[in-house]
């Protein structure tokens, strides 16, 4: 009877060992995916002001739009971690402002070089709507998965940083 007491014991806690280590691992994978899904979105966010900078210093556009692009540009290129959610909000509102002129698709129309200027940026900001929902997913299931009693008890994260909601406008159509 005890042996059989013994060996019941002795499984429960080699189960719980491997359920503990399936549990760390699961975690340390979602931190990867986070970095991973971080980088994606930082290298949509720099392509996407490339190709707005691009669009700013093509002398199709008036000087003061170009003016305002260039600003909201060189904003969201030298923007800290803490504000680089508003001043990619802010390159976002300055395209919007820029591609919706009421002239402008008429100008770009005549010229081929300048659609598909206007493309790369169209392609570029839909590129960075895709990264950052991706980016927010896997964000949200990482802080789930941090949440939860046995991660927090046993501290299954370790040292790595809790993840935060990247939040920015993103959307290319007009807001109404």
């Amino acid at each position: 009877m005890t042996w059989t007491i013994i060996v019941l014991v002795v499984l429960a806690l080699v189960l719980w060992g491997f359920y503990v280590s399936w549990r760390a691992s699961r975690l340390d994978r979602l931190h990867n995916r986070v970095e991973a899904a971080r980088t994606a979105l930082d290298l949509a966010l720099v392509r996407r002001s490339s190709a707005a900078a691009e669009l700013g210093s093509s002398g199709l556009l008036d000087p003061a739009t170009s003016l305002l692009l260039a600003d909201a540009v060189l904003r969201a290129r030298q923007a800290g971690p803490a504000e680089r959610d508003l001043a990619e909000s802010d390159l976002t509102r300055a395209l919007r402002a820029t591609l919706e002129e009421p002239g402008l698709r008429a100008e770009l129309a005549a010229d081929e070089g300048a659609e598909g200027l206007v493309g790369e940026v169209e392609a570029a900001a839909q590129q960075v709507f895709i990264a950052r929902k991706f980016y927010n997913d896997v964000a949200g299931r990482t802080m789930d998965a941090r949440r939860r009693p046995l991660a927090r008890v046993l501290r299954l994260s370790g040292s790595a940083k809790q993840p935060q909601f990247f939040d920015m406008d993103d959307e290319m159509s007009p807001v109404t």
